[in-house]
């Protein structure tokens, strides 16, 4: 073998984990997500874990383009086993790292369509992907590929925004639109997509009624003052159901204290351990896809958003390890 060759997929089936911290300091070593594998260098995955460097979405403060690397570098500190689950998440399944989806920063429309074909093929040869964002439209051609792939699908919308808004400046695809083209085009279950950490000012009522009207039900953020996570939790499982699940977080779900790094911070948002503790309670959903979005680190200060972040795709893969298998699918 040459050596500019890629190595050669190992020979056992056994998943492939991160480097051992207790050997590689985590200051060193790999710079994938976990410091896991790259996806070319194992022969099956289970979950990769793949960045969308795109913010032209935005409608205020740009950076989220820099998200995936910097989740991946706050992702130095994970560790191998999650108590909380009762799961090793890089034991029990293969997950690996295919790296970023290059799309075009200049042009919307040719980005989405190259996100939508990018995962389409990455999922070709990967049982879910776990995508860091990158701006919220990049959902939208994500769960273009999870209503090939499993039909419609359940939303569990993690944000402190609707993102069912019509238009901003008369584009259509922006990161406050992913959620209303998703159900124009048929793409989510009825009655079965929830939003969780919603708060601040809207734009008009209407908002409200066109969300209702998309089948969303609401979990306002203040609700967390006087509901404990174990009730919200049930709701949202009673919700979701036993259909397939497609989980999407934005980072500003996180009050600002939590997660200053983000485009359109709003006060009054969920602690991470509210939001962990919501995730951790899904376990054993049918979940078919994530993704993180919205982390801008030009915003960030001590890595707070990024470490957030990283724990929030920690958990994302416990879900995974944890799910529910549909019928006549493989363990």
């Amino acid at each position: 073998m040459s050596p500019t060759s890629p190595p050669e997929p190992p020979a056992t089936s056994s998943p492939i984990g991160p480097e051992d911290p207790l050997t590689v300091p985590r200051f060193a070593g790999r710079s994938t997500f976990a410091r896991l594998p790259r996806r070319d260098e194992v022969e099956r995955c289970d979950v990769a874990v793949v960045g969308v460097p795109f913010d032209s979405g935005v409608t205020y403060r740009p950076g989220a383009r820099f998200g995936p690397q910097a989740i991946r570098g706050a992702s130095r500190l994970l560790r191998a086993y999650h108590p909380g689950l009762e799961v090793q998440p890089f034991a029990a399944q293969q997950v690996a790292d295919a790296g970023d989806i290059a799309c075009n920063p200049f042009d919307i429309g040719e980005a989405i369509s190259q996100i939508e074909a990018a995962a389409e093929e990455l999922l070709e040869g990967a049982g879910a992907l776990l995508t860091l964002g990158g701006d919220h439209t990049i959902a939208l051609p994500l769960l273009r590929v999870m209503r090939r792939l499993h039909g419609p699908v359940a939303l569990l919308h993690f944000d402190a925004h609707l993102d069912t808004w019509d238009t901003y400046f008369g584009a259509a695809y922006t990161h406050g639109t992913p959620f209303r083209r998703a159900f124009e085009e048929g793409l989510l279950l009825e009655d079965r997509a929830a939003h969780v950490g919603i708060r601040g000012p809207l734009f008009s009522p209407q908002d409200l009624v066109d969300d209702a009207r998309f089948g969303f039900e609401i979990v306002a953020a203040m609700e967390l003052e006087e509901t404990p996570v174990k009730a919200i939790v049930e709701r949202l499982r009673s919700r979701l159901g036993d259909a397939p699940v497609y989980v999407s977080v934005d980072i500003d779900v996180l009050d600002p204290a939590h997660a200053p790094g983000t485009g359109t911070p709003e006060a009054g948002g969920l602690t991470s351990r509210e939001l962990l503790g919501i995730l951790r309670g899904l376990a054993g959903l049918r979940i078919v896809g994530a993704d993180i979005v919205e982390v801008a680190p030009p915003y960030d200060h001590a890595e707070v958003t990024c470490t957030a972040a990283s724990h929030v795709a920690y958990e994302l893969l416990g879900l995974f390890a944890r799910r529910e298998q549909p019928a006549g699918a493989a363990g």
